[in-house]
């Protein structure tokens, strides 16, 4: 549901916010029924990212491991894993992702009512139209890069990962190479006995 508002919003979106672009808005159902259904793909976007926030935030904070990463990141961007501190579940890349996602949603919700209902903003709160006309945009660009490296990352960086989303989980062997501090807890965990 996330990425299919996410595409949508992303394509009409950047209809809006370039001329050269406005063809996407026509291939959409044109510009009304593109304006029109935009902020409403924005409040399903922003509700697929609060269930995201409620599941993974407690997993999300950052550790002095996320900070070993940060470090040794060009040892990451040159695949000498054998380098990188052992990342959990969830590496300091991943974790910076999932909240520039957040707060890049939270601030295009706020920027987008804004805009969306600009005859209701009150005279004297007019600033906060002239704030939105530059946060929306600019949360906009933050998103599209950070979905331009999620696709990366998710299709071609890492061997495995592709079919991981495709699957839901990530095969032992995958775990172990990209994730060995979340490995060697599932293998601690596996051989404790269960009470």
């Amino acid at each position: 549901m996330a990425a299919g508002a996410y595409i949508y919003l992303l394509l009409t979106g950047l209809a809006f916010w370039s001329p050269w672009l406005f063809w996407v808005a026509v291939l959409l159902g044109g510009a009304p029924v593109s304006r029109m259904l935009h902020p409403w793909a924005g409040l399903i976007f922003f509700s697929a990212v609060w269930q995201m926030y409620v599941m993974w935030a407690p997993q999300m904070k950052q550790t002095d491991v996320d900070k070993a990463w940060w470090k040794a990141v060009r040892y990451y961007s040159t695949n000498q894993d054998d380098k990188m501190p052992p990342a959990g579940r969830y590496n300091a890349g991943q974790k910076f992702l999932f909240w520039g996602f957040f707060w890049g949603a939270v601030a295009l919700l706020a920027s987008g009512v804004v805009l969306w209902f600009p005859e209701r903003i009150p005279w004297n709160l007019r600033f906060l139209r002239y704030i939105s006309v530059i946060v929306h945009p600019a949360a906009a660009l933050f998103t599209i890069g950070l979905f331009l490296i999620h696709i990366y990352m998710g299709v071609f960086a890492e061997r495995g990962a592709f079919s991981s989303v495709i699957r839901g989980d990530v095969s032992l062997a995958f775990a172990k190479r990209y994730h060995p501090g979340w490995y060697d807890e599932i293998v601690r965990e596996s051989s404790t006995p269960r009470k």
